[in-house]
């Protein structure tokens, strides 16, 4: 079974800077592509960052030049590093893992599994 484990959000002025975490097992960090979504109140869930299996990132517009993927292989980890925020970016962030073999990284529709998100406030 492959679980997620995220942490990491919390409320920040805007040019601040956030790290979240994504934490999973040993076989899904090493074999299953991961994304990292957010969702505002009445709006729909958006892809922001995600990692491929092989390796390849991918940045929303919105994000990038601010957002990276930050990995740490000992701890089985993917960070979200969200810097100079902007209160647009206020969201419940989620990551979430597909099995091995799917790149369009910033679509929902291929991953099996979610995390429990973690809030992301941005003030102005």
């Amino acid at each position: 079974q492959v679980q997620l484990v995220e942490s990491g959000g919390g409320s920040v002025q805007a040019g601040g800077s956030l790290r979240l975490s994504c934490v999973s097992s040993r076989d899904t960090y090493r074999r299953y592509s991961m994304g990292w979504f957010r969702q505002a109140p009445g709006k729909e869930r958006e892809g922001v960052a995600g990692i491929d299996s092989d390796g390849r990132t991918t940045y929303a517009i919105s994000v990038q030049g601010r957002f990276t993927i930050p990995e740490d292989n000992a701890k089985n980890t993917r960070y979200l590093q969200m810097n100079n925020l902007k209160p647009e970016d206020t969201a419940m962030y989620f990551c979430a893992a597909a099995p091995k073999g799917w790149f369009m990284v910033l679509y929902s529709v291929g991953y099996a599994y979610w995390g429990q998100g973690t809030q992301v406030t941005v003030s102005s």
